[in-house]
Order: C-alpha cells, then structure tokens, then sequence
C-alpha cells in the first residue's frame, strides 16, 4: 500500500534540503525521486531506501529488517531498498544522511543503465 498523504508530507518536509521532491504512487507504492531519480519508496507508511554495493556499510542496521520486496508467480523478489529504521524519523540529520546516500546509489545505478543501453540492448536491472 502506498504512503499516506500525511506520511508522505512529513518525509518531504525532513527530506527538504536534498533539492526539489517529488513523490509519485507506483505499483501499489509511492516513489521518492530527487533530480529526477528515485532513491526512496514508501509502502505503508514505511520508508525503504535505494541500497547498492557503494552504501551497504552506511546501512548496515537496516540488514536486521526485510527488504522491500513483492510476490511473482508464487516467488518472493526482494528489491534493492532497504527498509529505514524508524529512529531516523526522529533524527532529522541522520535521516538526511541515510537519503543522501541512498541518492547517491539511485545515481550510480541511473549511470549503469545509460551506460549500459543502446538500440540494440536493454538496459540493466
């Protein structure tokens, strides 16, 4: 289930000085994008982050949760976002240094899939 309105509301308020927010519902979701990329998801009112091999140390903690993940033909996938702790809704900065790292993973994996496209392949996953 999406974020609720209110949900959403506070993370773009704490979230703020990252640059220009932008929350999208999504396939039962709702997307985080700054610059144009999504670095976070909110499903039930639950903050996940974008986690690559670049900031898995920096959310080390967030291994102790599930990963945002979705059921396919009887099959668990589990995404590359890892679930926030809820301390960090009350610990502004580092909140906002979680995000900032999660938006610099969401980049490298933007950068991956340009590099990694052309007319005639698909891009990465």
């Amino acid at each position: 289930m999406a974020g609720s309105d209110e949900f959403c509301a506070f993370l773009g308020d704490q979230l703020a000085p990252l640059g220009r927010l932008t929350m999208r519902r999504m396939f039962g979701s709702t997307g985080v994008f700054c610059e144009g990329v999504m670095f976070g998801v909110v499903s039930d009112d639950t903050l996940y982050f974008r986690v690559d091999a670049g900031n898995r140390a920096t959310f080390r903690e967030a291994q102790a949760f599930p990963p945002l993940s979705y059921s396919k033909q009887g099959r668990v996938i589990n995404l590359a976002f890892w679930r926030a702790p809820d301390r960090l809704l009350d610990e502004r900065e580092e909140l906002l240094a979680w995000a900032r790292a999660a938006l610099a993973a969401a980049h490298r994996v933007a950068a991956k899939r340009v590099r990694g496209s052309s007319p005639l392949t698909a891009p990465e996953g």
